[in-house]
Parts: C-alpha cells; sequence; structure tokens
C-alpha cells in the first residue's frame, strides 16, 4: 500500500507528533532501531500532511524526497531538504543499527527540527 493514502492530513500530524515524542523514548531506553524508525516515521508522516495540503505526490519515499525538495525550493530553506535526507538514514539505521552514537547524538535533533518545521507548516 502506497505510504499515506488512507489517513487525513490531521490524522498524518498527530501520528508525527505521536511518533517524535515516542523515539524521544525509545532512545531514551536504549533501543536504537525503535528509535530510529519511529524518528523516521515522525518525519514521513509530516511530510505527508504538508504534500497533501498542497495536492503534491507523496505515496512513496521518492515522492517524499520531491516533496522534500519542492517545499525547500518553495520555502527557499535547504535544510528542509536536509532534514530529510537525515531523516532517510534513520529509516535505514531502524534495519542495520550502522550509526554510531556520535552520530546519533548529531542528528537526532536535525531530524526532531525537520519534523517540528514541517508542522508549523501543515498548522
Amino acid at each position: 500500500m502506497a505510504l499515506g493514502t488512507n489517513m487525513q492530513t490531521k490524522d498524518h500530524l498527530k501520528t508525527a507528533r505521536g511518533f517524535l515524542a515516542a523515539a524521544d523514548k525509545d532512545f531514551a531506553c536504549g533501543d536504537r532501531l525503535k528509535g530510529s524508525e519511529k524518528l523516521w516515521g515522525a518525519a514521513s508522516h509530516a511530510l505527508i500532511a504538508v504534500a497533501q495540503q498542497r495536492n503534491w505526490p507523496h505515496g512513496d519515499r521518492r515522492a517524499l524526497k520531491k516533496a522534500a525538495q519542492s517545499l525547500a525550493d518553495e520555502t527557499g530553506d535547504a535544510a528542509l531538504n536536509d532534514g530529510f535526507a537525515v531523516a532517510e538514514k534513520f529509516h535505514a539505521n531502524s534495519s542495520y543499527d550502522f550509526m554510531e552514537d556520535f552520530q546519533l547524538d548529531a542528528d537526532r535533533p536535525m531530524v526532531n527540527d525537520f519534523v517540528e518545521r514541517l508542522l508549523v507548516l501543515a498548522a
């Protein structure tokens, strides 16, 4: 099933907020895989919400990547594109656990910021 096809924008925003909080708890408990997965979930759901509002395609990771680039272009804020790229790294980490502790510590705030900025844009 394609990403985000059955949920409304408000549902994606609520899910993004929930995943963001759950990721913090998972990382605090030392569960790097679940934390990474939920951080990716927060980023993807927040981006889906913004894409839905703009009637942009959002049904798979390629569409989400393009939506992040379009949003960065629209706002003139390249950090939005960068935030998505870091979120994708957490998605891969949820399967392969390749990120070192220093990477987790350095990159988590970037994804948190990305999600928070998307939540503001979607409000």
